[in-house]
């Protein structure tokens, strides 16, 4: 006999339909799974196997052929156990389908258990539009696969029997509730521990407030990665829509769990600088897998030290900065991983540390240069704000005045990104920073004196196209924040001030 079972699979982010088809034959027994199966697929016949036999049931004595079409893509991992499973008892008359609207995902241990599978958000999605209105999965991937929304009813399977007796209709399962995120416990580093500093402060909020990249130059000591690491308390909430987004890239690396299957809080990543370009940008074979950048996607990507990061690890950051997303191309296919980060970077003067602050410094100017070297100009012209982290003196440690909390600076950077949403639509940009040519001219227009201002900046410096685009952006952002419509030479003055640092103009 023959039989059909609806089911997915992961390619890349984007979940897609399998259709599992079982057929029983004469002829000697064996048991062949086709349609470019990886090593994990092809073992799922022992599992199967073993399950079938531990939970009470007859394992087929014939040809057994199953066919994971559609066969011209790769399978991997180990969601096709139970499609395996439901196709072999149904085409042996042991077990009757729910329909073919049903599918079925997960993973068997050898007594019929279910296990959890990663990738169970963005293949509930597929499941969704290929019209699927019954999902079975294993009941801890159950809360993330309901994130799915309206239309799909899913079924929490926690063992092969419990399964068996719901399509008999012996004991229905009931559907998973939709999941609803509970209060957050942890609570990110405020704002108010924080003493001095308040250049920096003000270039974090502007930072977050337009969705800007934003570097901090200064000696060991003065507190930038403990500022970094401040920034998400201040950053907006993620929309429902970068919420799943940002999901799905940690669902196919198996990052979610049945307690949080959603991401409710922006991510933050902070790789060492010791990580490869494919840890970074992603990869790996047959089929790429997202990186650092992609897990950083509608979140923050703090590289400390950025000096010391490999130079082929930073270069590949050039295109996801400009784009959004990085495509990468292995000889089995290419991927799209999603990459739309906030870049904050922390770094030295120089290899010691303490060039421009005294007699400490122990490098020449040689030395200085060899170390900034590191840092290619392409890159740098990336970043929309530099900001200058001093060394605290002792009066400034050793007073204790009541520092602004996270709270109050979040509300003007939220109060800053509803302008940004009013003003692009929701189908325009997310924020100042991702703003195209047309919403620059639209939005970002100078009167006389801010011409003026610019052109000066321009020539002393020796801006770029680039940066002279970014400018504006931060521009925008000072003024949405202070609450002006147009930009002024005031909030135009201060992103230049942001532009570039002192120790990188050489």
């Amino acid at each position: 006999m023959l039989c059909e079972v609806r089911s997915l699979g992961l390619s890349g982010l984007a979940g897609y339909e399998v259709r599992a088809e079982c057929d029983l034959s004469g002829g000697l027994p064996a048991f062949e799974v086709v349609g470019l199966p990886d090593a994990a697929v092809k073992e799922a016949r022992d599992r199967v196997r073993s399950a079938i036999k531990n939970c009470g049931f007859t394992f087929p004595v014939s040809r057994i052929t199953v066919n994971l079409a559609p066969a011209d893509r790769r399978k991997v991992g180990t969601v096709y156990d139970l499609p395996m499973l439901v196709g072999i008892l149904a085409a042996g008359g042991q077990l009757r389908l729910d329909g073919p609207d049903s599918a079925f995902v997960g993973e068997l241990s050898l007594s019929g258990s279910l296990r959890p599978v990663v990738g169970m958000l963005p293949m509930a999605l597929a499941a969704r539009r290929a019209g699927i209105r019954k999902l079975y999965v294993p009941a801890p991937s159950a809360a993330e696969a309901t994130l799915a929304g309206e239309g799909l009813e899913v079924y929490p399977v926690e063992h092969v029997a419990q399964l068996v007796a719901h399509l008999k209709g012996a004991e229905p399962i009931s559907p998973a509730p939709p999941w609803i995120p509970g209060e957050e416990t942890a609570a990110a580093p405020d704002f108010a521990d924080v003493k001095g500093q308040e250049n920096v402060k003000r270039a974090l909020e502007i930072a977050a407030a337009g969705g800007h990249n934003i570097a901090m130059v200064g000696p060991p000591g003065s507190g930038k990665s403990m500022l970094a690491r401040r920034l998400p308390s201040i950053l907006p909430d993620m929309s429902r829509r970068e919420a799943l987004e940002a999901t799905e890239v940690w669902s196919v690396l198996g990052l979610t769990d049945a307690e949080h299957p959603l991401l409710t809080a922006r991510p933050f990543r902070a790789p060492h600088h010791s990580i490869s370009a494919t840890g970074m940008a992603g990869g790996g074979n047959p089929l790429p897998r997202p990186g650092e950048i992609s897990l950083a996607h509608n979140g923050v990507l703090f590289l400390d030290e950025l000096p010391e990061f490999h130079k082929d690890v930073l270069e590949v950051l050039r295109q996801p900065l400009e784009e959004g997303w990085v495509t990468i191309s292995r000889s089995a296919g290419s991927e799209r991983f999603p990459a739309r980060f906030m870049l904050v970077c922390a770094m030295n003067p120089c290899k010691c540390g303490w060039y421009g602050y005294g007699s400490r410094c122990r490098c020449s100017p040689r030395d200085v240069e060899k170390y900034l070297g590191k840092l290619s100009g392409p890159l740098l012209d990336r970043i929309d704000l530099y900001a200058e982290v001093p060394p605290l003196d002792f009066d400034e440690l050793s007073r204790r005045p009541a520092a602004e909390p996270s709270s109050v600076i979040r509300a003007r950077v939220e109060a800053a990104r509803a302008v940004q949403a009013a003003r692009f639509g929701p189908d325009g940009p997310s924020c100042n920073a991702h703003m195209g040519p047309a919403e620059l001219a639209a939005y970002c227009a100078l009167d006389a004196d801010g011409q003026a201002v610019m052109k000066g900046a321009f020539q002393r410096m020796g801006l770029t196209a680039r940066s002279y685009d970014r400018i504006l952006r931060v521009a925008r952002t000072i003024a949405d924040l202070d609450g002006a419509a147009d930009i002024g030479v005031e909030h135009l003055a201060e992103a230049v001030q942001y532009r570039e640092s002192a120790y990188l103009r050489r």
